[in-house]
This record gives C-alpha cells, structure tokens and sequence, in this order.
C-alpha cells in the first residue's frame, strides 16, 4: 500500500469536544432504547392480561375491554415513537400502519346499533314472542302464553324499546350513563356503588320527552275506558336479554306494585333507572352482558287481586332428573316468594297422572294485598289461617297443569309466576326459561363427618363452600364483604346478587328455592342454603365456615372430606363482551411478521399491533447492534466475547457496561472480566456455574419425535437462513442486560435491569421451541415455568412459549434469581425428548433444585 492509500485510510483523530457529541448522541439512543425495551415489556405484559382475559375464568365489562386494548397500543405506540428516534426510515409508514389497526380495534369496540324502530306503546294483547325485540322476552313470553294458550294474563300495555331509546337519547342522558360508567372500576365495589347511585339519580331526574309522556298517558286511559275504571298497575322490567336461558336477571331489575295514573311516569323512570343498580351491573358484568346491549321495556299490567300467589317450576331445579313440578306459595300476593322475605308453602306434584305427593306447610305470619289508598301494604294473618296451606289440593294442581302446558309449548323447562283469585281462577303473572342444575344427591355419602355447627334449612343452590364468615346486615356491609366469604342474611333479599360473584356460599334465615336470589345463587354455582334459624349473630365475622348445602349442614373450620377438585368455570365463556375482546384481539395479538430477513418485514405489512410491536423490536435492536459498530462509535463498539464455551457471544456496550481496560481494547474482543454489568455477570454465572453433559438419554419414541420435528420444521435447519440464525449477543450497561441466544433448538431471551431502587428491579426471562413435537415442547415450558414459579416468577405459558418475570427484589435477591434463569438456559438443552418420561422428569427437578443451592448466600458458619 503506497503513502497515498495509507493517507487516505488515516483517520482523523477526535476532538475533545467532538467525543463528548458522541458520547451525548449515544447516550440519547441509549435512552430511547431502553424506554423502548421497557415499552415493550409494558406490552407484553398486558397482552398476557389479554390472553388471560380471553381465558373467561374472572368477570369484565367492556370498560375494562376498552382500556386494556387502549393500554396495549399506547405501550406499542410509545415503541413507535422511540424507535423513531432510533432510525427515521419507515417511520411514517409504521405509524399509518397502527393508525388503520387502531381503527379496526375501535370498530370491534363500538356498540351494536340497537336502535329498534316501532311504536313507543303496544297493547299486551299484540304481543307475542315475534316481539321480543321490541318488547323484551318477558312481556314477549307472557303475550304468547295469553294469546296462544288461551291463560289468563293481566290487562295492559308495553313501553317498548323504541321508547327507551327516545329516553335515552333526550338531553345527552345516553351520553352522561357512558361517562359515567367509563369512570367506573369494575373491579371496586365502592366505584361501582357510586356509579350506581350517580346513574339512577340522573335517571329520576330526567324528564321524559313531551311526545313519551303523551303516549304513556294514552295508553293508560285506554286501558281505562276499556275496563270501566281507573286501574291499578305493576309496572316491571322486560329488559332485552332479560328471562333467557342461563341469564335470567332474576330480580335484579325494579318491579313497582299499585301504581295509579299520577304515579306511572315516575315508576316507569324507577324501572328504567333499576337497570343501573348495583346488583343488576353486577350481574352483567359478571355474565360478561354488555351495557349497550341491555335495552329496557316496561310492561305495565293491572293488579291481580290475589288470594294466593306464588312461584311454580316444571322440574326441580336442582336435579335435572326429577320431573315432578314444585310449587311455592303464600297467601295474598306472590311478592314474598319472589324476595325471599318469608317462609313459604311447598307442594311438590308428579306427572302422568298428575297427583299430589309432597306438602311443606310454613308457619306463615302476614301476607301482602293490594289498598286503595295506601298501594301494597302487609298485614297480619289472624287466626290459624297462617298454619293453614295456601293451596288446596285442587287448586295446587291446577297450577301444576298449567305449569306443564306452558313447558310444553314453549318446549323448556319453565320457571312461572301465578296468582290465584278469590274464586279459584289462575292467572298467569311471568313465566321464563328454568336454569337446572345437577345436585351430588346421587353420590356416596361422606363418612366421619364432625358434628355440624348449624343444621336444617332447604337447599337452594347445590355445591359445597368454604370461606369466612360475613353477617350482611344492611346495604353498607357490603362494602366490607371479603372475596369467597360465606354470606349469612336474614332475609334472601334480590340486592344481595350483588355480592355473589364474590361468595363462596350463603346462608339466609329466610327464602326458599323459588326466590330472585336463589336463581341467581344457581347461575352463579354458589351453595345457598337458605330457611335456616339462627343464623344471623351465630358466627363472628373472619370465622372459617364449611356450607355443605346439599347434606343441609354448617361445619366450623374447612372439612377436607366434602372439598372436592371442581374445574375452573369460565363464566365469561360465549358473553357478548368476551365476544368483543375475541373480535378486537385479532387486531392485536396474531403475529405475522415471523422472519426479520423476509422482504416482507416492512412496516406496511404490520396487520396487527403484535407486527407493529414485533417489527420496533427487531429494528432497534438491529439499529443499536449497527450503531454500536459504527467505527465513530468504537468506545461503544459491540465486542466478541473471549470465554471458554462453543458458542460466540457479541457484547454490545448500552453505556457504561465494561471497565476502563476492555474499552482500550483495540481488537474488538471483550474479556467476561472487563464487563462491569451486573445482571450479565449473573446470568453468565449461572450459566457456567454447572457444566452441560450433553443431552439426556432419549428412548426411541423421543428421538424419532426430534427428527421428525427437525425435519418437518424448516425453522430448525441452519442453512436456511431463518429467523432463528441470529447472533448470540448481551446488550449492557452496568445495571442493564439483554440477552438473545439459541441453544440447541430452543430459544430464549432476557432482560434485566438491577441497582439499588428495589421498586425498579425486574428480569424476564422468555423460553420457547424445540426439536420434539409440539406435546413435549409444552411440557418442558410447563416445567420451566413450575420451577421459577418456585422462586417469586410471575409467568405464563402459551403452548410452547413461557414468559416468566420476577420483579421488586433487592440486589443481591435478584442476581440469585438471574443464576438460576442462566442454569436453565444452559441445562433444559434437547430436555423436550424426556418429556414424557414421568421419572425421568422428576430425576431432572430434583437435580436443578439441588444445584441451586449452590446460589444461596454463604451462612455464617462458611
């Protein structure tokens, strides 16, 4: 080489000045950088949140379905706009990219457009179960039972869901309930009490639209001149969604009795407002029910001067093999066996013939009846007519034939409302679709049990329970009402739904299987035992309670012999709301972008925020590795690691990862002692703390599954330049590490950062892949996950892939668990093969946990 060439390869030597700018520039992109990574461990996180939301094991509303997807994108958005300051290029397209998929998110979000054309009244005479639409299922089931049965049903009228939209939608009220509920925490009792009672209030203080108001009037004298007098009417809810099979609303909703003409708009504003109360969200956000789907229509009907009333079901609700029909009744109005305020009589009747086989007659104190003057009013049972059945024998199977008739034309077992009249005619009040269930009636009985604490009572819900006690008294109480407690009332009240989805069990002093809270208990699959004396005052409140609802028995303490392994319901399965999260995931969470060398990895082909998040990643991890190399850069220069291992390693110096004599290295080589980052240093330990014996031992079946796998899987051949033929390399700083590597054929990567503020310590540690099939894979990531689970780890496993994070550990904590995640980096190498070798297995936990001990800090006697 000439004078001239060596001239001109010279370079200039930096200014004092000049390397601080670079310094300064490196420092910057540092920083983005890490504000990036940690973005991105933002977003992971919360699409784990997603994946387990998806799961339907907890219940959510749509607030949270909101907020966690908008929570999602701002992690991936602020990935975006750090790695824009990385690199400018593509940058205008990535974010076009995620402004279309946030769109779609959006559209998945919003609610159905439920506006429903039609009269804002209709005569309960035009109604039959083509109107369920517009006049909800409850009204639409009591028209057709009418009209095609030929029953006897109340006289009246339906404000419609065309009504309750026109509500709605006068003086911005819609639009207040929204704000209002986006302010809301589901998850806060004390938020959704408060949203409760703000929405409702806004509700009565609403007034109704002039034309609205019109229309109801009308209706009412209508059915006046109709029947030659001013009526009396109950005004209840028949709610869209409301009475179908498997969300009933039992009671959730306001019913108002006794309502004159002076008092029908306000009674109708009540119902309307009810749907806002804080048992009826509740329910819906425990059924996963979307607030936007629930539309109220009000049936407004004349009293019933009822002699006895009460509740009928076609089958017993609590053995789907009993067919026979169970009647609950008192005398005067059935308002008691629906709100569980009272003891009532019970007739059980069996079919074909029809024949009276069981009588329970309850000591009955007062009933209800309708007052002229004063609306529905109690008064006291004279004489022995409270001993007294409230059915006679013909008049109990009167209720059972009607009972069956409606069963079988609607073709499902039924849950009916009735009232009986002075001269001995049925009146059919509300029927609905029964929820069964199957008791553990038919099982052996458990033998050696202690001696019950509390005995006798009904069983309302089956199932066994175990939890705190907690006497709920009044309305406040509920507040304070600890997660799986065991419920004690006095009266089975339909408020206290409320807090079913936190109980483990109830108990009421009153209320049979008929009532709202009974069926809700059921839905719910809380053990309800209810009529049981002395229970309220019985129990301290923390006391730990066994409710074995089907033996009919309290027990103190948790009787293991009546526990059983029951599976996860996932009860926010097939809601509406789940369904919504399902939609707007598919914008979220699919990966398609899967090969960083494809020409395909531009940001105009990220479809979902998953390849948004995914291409960020990859690109300023690339960005960082290439700047990093920048001969302008050398004190920052990435360097190959001299160790003894057959496996290179890049470094990659973030900012102050390695000592004053690795920086003067010249041969862009770095030595494991020269690096002063903390977290490597550990993992690196652990990693080298046992050496690797090779892969274990494999039967036939494991190696032929690895070479089919390793020939199926084009991923696993070297040479074919997959995404999986990146480099080994350590990004740091001193209290900074990332790690992403290939061993054998899985692959893993990890990120720490630890110093002295304990709250911001953290390590996550990703593990996937493998050479045996996809059944063997899972089990080495279920074994991964289990062990560090053992050792403070969050972590998640999907299929083969297992996200593990540990974090708020002090320094020295931390670096023991950053050992133990470099052990089983080194040492789950081709551990797949043995998966489905029991013992084997657990010959391999048993090692690990043993060689761990070599990470425990020194006792003072060493």
């Amino acid at each position: 080489m000439g004078l001239f060439d060596r001239l001109r390869f010279r370079k200039k030597e930096k200014t004092p000045e000049e390397r601080a700018e670079m310094r300064r520039v490196f420092a910057t992109r540092y920083d983005h950088f890490r504000l990036l990574i940690q973005a991105n461990t933002r977003a992971h996180e919360l699409m784990g949140e997603l994946e387990e939301a998806l799961r339907g094991f907890t219940p959510y509303g749509m607030h949270f379905v909101r907020t966690l997807c908008t929570r999602i994108s701002t992690s991936i958005y602020q990935m975006v706009r750090h790695l824009g300051e990385l690199e400018s290029q593509g940058h205008r397209e990535l974010v076009a990219a995620m402004q279309v998929i946030n769109e779609r998110i959006m559209e998945e979000l919003e609610p159905e457009n439920h506006a429903v054309s039609g009269s804002l009244v209709i005569d309960l005479t035009e109604v039959n179960r083509d109107h369920a639409d517009l006049c909800g299922p409850k009204m639409a089931m009591l028209g057709e039972a009418g009209s095609s049965l030929g029953l006897s049903i109340p006289s009246g009228f339906v404000i419609t869901v065309a009504a309750y939209h026109r509500f709605a939608q006068s003086q911005g009220l819609g639009t207040e309930i929204d704000r209002l509920i986006q302010t809301m925490a589901g998850d806060d009792r004390e938020s959704v009490f408060q949203a409760s009672s703000s929405i409702m209030q806004l509700v009565m203080e609403t007034r109704l639209p002039d034309d609205l108001a019109e229309a109801i009037l009308e209706a009412y004298d209508n059915l006046a001149a109709g029947l030659g007098a001013l009526p009396d009417l109950a005004v209840r809810s028949s709610a869209l969604g409301e009475d179908i099979e498997g969300s009933s609303f039992a009671g959730q909703y306001r019913s108002v009795l006794n309502v004159d003409r002076a008092s029908l708009l306000d009674a109708y504003k009540e119902v309307v407002a009810s749907k806002y109360s804080r048992q009826a969200m509740a329910y819906r956000l425990s059924h996963g029910i979307r607030d936007d789907d629930v539309a109220m229509s009000v049936g407004c009907m004349t009293m019933v001067q009822s002699m006895a009333g009460g509740v009928a079901y076609s089958g017993n609700p609590i053995n789907v093999r009993d067919d026979r029909v169970s009647i609950s009744s008192v005398w005067g109005l059935p308002k008691p066996v629906v709100d569980g305020t009272a003891g009532t009589d019970e007739f059980i009747v069996a079919r074909d013939p029809l024949r009276l086989e069981e009588v329970h007659v309850a000591d009955k104190i007062d009933m209800y009846v309708c007052s002229q003057d004063e609306g529905v009013c109690r008064e006291e049972l004279t004489g022995d007519k409270g001993s007294q059945p409230s059915l006679t024998e013909e008049q109990a199977l009167l209720v059972a034939r009607e009972t069956v008739r409606i069963e079988e034309h609607f073709g499902i077992s039924q849950d009916i409302e009735w009232a009986m009249t002075a001269d001995g005619a049925f009146h059919l009040l509300q029927c609905r679709p029964l929820m069964r269930v199957s008791s553990g009636e038919s099982e052996a009985p458990v033998a050696n049990l202690p001696e019950p604490v509390l005995k006798g009572g009904r069983t309302a819900s089956p199932g066994v329970g175990v939890g705190p006690a907690f006497t709920v008294r009044k309305d406040v109480d509920a507040l304070s009402f600890p997660d799986g407690g065991v419920m004690i009332l006095r009266q089975a009240l339909p408020s206290r739904a409320a807090l079913l989805d936190r109980a483990s069990a109830l108990i009421s002093e009153q209320g049979g299987m008929a009532g709202h809270l009974a069926n809700v208990a059921r839905e719910f699959g809380v053990p309800a035992l209810f009529g049981v004396k002395d229970a309220v005052g019985r129990f301290e409140n923390g006391r730990i309670l066994t409710v074995d609802a089907e033996g009919r028995a309290v027990y103190d303490g948790a009787v293991e012999a009546l526990l059983k392994d029951h599976p996860r319901q996932r009860i926010m399965r097939g809601s509406p709301v789940q369904a919504a999260l399902r939609k707007a995931a598919r914008h979220i969470v699919r990966l398609n972008l899967t090969n960083p060398e494809s020409p395909e990895f531009k940001p105009v082909n990220c479809r979902t925020l998953h390849d948004v998040m995914r291409y960020c990643h990859e690109r300023a991890v690339n960005v960082m590795f290439a700047f990093g190399t920048h001969d302008d850069y050398i004190e920052a220069a990435s360097r190959q690691l001299i160790c003894d291992v057959p496996k290179q390693f890049w470094i990659l110096n973030l900012d102050d990862g390695f000592s004053p004599e690795g920086l003067a290295r010249k041969d862009r080589c770095i030595l494991l002692e020269h690096i002063v980052s903390y977290p490597m240093q550990m993992l690196w330990a652990g990693m080298q703390a046992v050496p690797w014996e090779g892969p274990p031992p494999v039967h036939g079946r494991g190696l032929m599954s690895v070479m089919f796998e390793a020939t199926m899987n084009p991923d696993l051949i070297p040479s074919s330049g997959t995404r999986y033929t990146q480099k080994n390399y350590f990004m740091v700083s001193k209290n900074y590490c990332s790690l992403q590597s290939r061993f054998g054929f899985h692959f893993c990567g990890v990120e720490a950062l630890v110093g002295e503020r304990i709250s911001e310590n953290y390590a996550s540690f990703q593990f996937k892949g493998g050479a045996a099939n996809m059944e063997r894979r899972i089990r080495r990531a279920r074994f991964v996950g289990d062990i560090l689970e053992m050792y403070d780890f969050r972590v998640r496993v999907r299929q083969d892939n297992m996200f593990a994070r540990v974090e708020g550990l002090d320094h020295d904590t931390m670096g023991h668990r950053l050992k133990i995640i470099g052990y089983l980096i080194t040492h789950t190498r081709q551990l797949d093969m043995i998966m489905s070798d029991e013992a084997a297995v657990a010959r391999r936990r048993e090692r690990f946990l043993k060689d761990f001990k070599m990470f425990d800090p020194p006792t003072e006697d060493e």
